[in-house]
């Protein structure tokens, strides 16, 4: 019975993947632990991906993939099951984030997902409360630092981030995460196609006053904005209102430090830790 609630629990995709493994592995005569071998898995592994108790992982499903020759069945999966590691409320966005050609977001009160790392990620995501069950928080981590792909994808996508001051003094994780931390912001900064700029705390009177939000822009180049607040989240699409934010962004971008000031600035808080 407590696998019957796991099952049931998991997401459809999750559910449908370990269907179409076991299917398989039983129409090659194959038990679990006999499949795990072929892996270089154990038995309870496969077991546990067939019955939900854990979502397969992209090494699994590659090993299931060519244990089972299974022409492609298996790793057509992938995309959707990368999918499902991430909250519902953020799914719709990951998808338009892998194709966009630049994401443009002004961070308010952490620093953007894109440019956390694996350390200031953990510590963001164990504060939250009601706080994520052990495996779940170690999925979402895994899920936010594989967002950082779309650096190196071709065509290559533009990244620009507005910090508020803020967000770089606030200690996530304690002094060495947070030197580590702004360490990689600068090393990100350095990349062709990543633009950071700070929000100097000084600024009292400005255009991002009101909060976080994220422009987009599509293959399409026309743009979308994304906004959340405690799991909730709103995707904008009506041109007069994008563009009004768009605007605001704009705005934003022209009263921050600029790009070389604000490396500097990072730096100058690196030092204070």
């Amino acid at each position: 019975m407590p696998q019957a609630k796991k099952k049931d629990a998991a997401p459809p995709t999750v559910q449908y993947f370990a269907a179409v493994l076991r299917i398989l592995r039983e129409h090659a005569g194959l038990t679990q632990e006999e499949l795990g071998k072929r892996m270089n898995y154990t038995g309870s592994a496969v077991s546990a991906v067939e019955t939900c108790a854990k979502p397969p992982t992209d090494e699994f499903i590659e090993a299931a993939e060519k244990a089972l020759d299974a022409g492609g069945l298996l790793r057509a999966a992938i995309g959707s099951l990368r999918l499902e590691r991430y909250p519902e409320f953020f799914q719709g966005f990951v998808q338009l984030e892998q194709e966009a050609l630049s994401i443009s977001s002004y961070c308010t009160q952490v620093i953007d997902g894109l440019l956390q790392t694996k350390p200031y990620a953990h510590a963001l995501l164990r504060s939250n409360y009601p706080p994520f069950e052990a495996d779940e928080l170690e999925r979402l981590v895994e899920a936010r630092i594989d967002r950082k792909a779309l650096f190196d994808r071709k065509p290559m996508a533009l990244v620009h981030t507005v910090i508020e001051e803020s967000a770089l003094r606030r200690e996530i994780g304690g002094p060495e995460v947070m030197r580590a931390q702004l360490q990689h912001l600068v090393e990100c900064a350095a990349r062709p196609n990543v633009t950071i700029q700070v929000m100097p705390s000084n600024r009292a009177e400005h255009a991002g006053l009101r909060g976080a939000f994220t422009v987009l822009e599509a293959p399409d180049q026309t743009s979308l904005v994304y906004m959340e607040s405690h799991g909730e989240s709103i995707l904008v699409s009506k041109p007069d209102k994008v563009n009004a934010l768009a605007q605001r962004y704009a705005m934003i971008r022209s009263q921050a430090l600029g790009p070389e000031e604000s490396v500097r600035f990072i730096e100058q808080l690196m030092g204070e830790l």
